[in-house]
């Protein structure tokens, strides 16, 4: 299965993975399972240290790095057809990080893995 990962689900992997539900770790240590990180997720995580809201033992680029190697991550980047989509969305949730990793898992049928309610409010495949 592709699992595309919330922004909050990738930090919870690197820095507090006891916050994960056993069903969400369980899908993440799933070989069978493809994981992708959305480039947005990137952005919003280099804000989120940049403000100071957490920080990772090492640098952005070597935790992604990292987990590229270890977990065969991959990066999804943004397309226009992703940007596009967004249009179709309701107005559900206003957070634009959010809303974009959910028009990217509508447009390439991928299932998030996420601890935000807000998510079911719209028709994707949920962990």
């Amino acid at each position: 299965m592709n699992l595309l990962l919330d922004t909050h689900i990738f930090i919870w992997s690197q820095i507090a993975v006891k916050k994960l539900s056993a069903q969400k770790l369980q899908a993440l240590k799933d070989n069978q399972n493809i994981l992708f990180l959305s480039l947005a997720s990137v952005w919003e995580i280099q804000i989120k240290i940049q403000i100071g809201k957490f920080n990772f033992p090492k640098p952005l680029s070597d935790v992604i790095k990292e987990q590229q190697t270890v977990n065969n991550l991959q990066i999804l980047p943004i397309t226009a057809e992703h940007i596009y989509h967004l249009e179709n969305l309701p107005l559900h949730h206003k957070d634009p990080f959010d809303r974009l990793l959910i028009a990217q898992s509508i447009v390439e049928d991928y299932t998030i893995v996420t601890d935000d309610a807000n998510f079911s409010s719209y028709s994707v495949n949920l962990i």
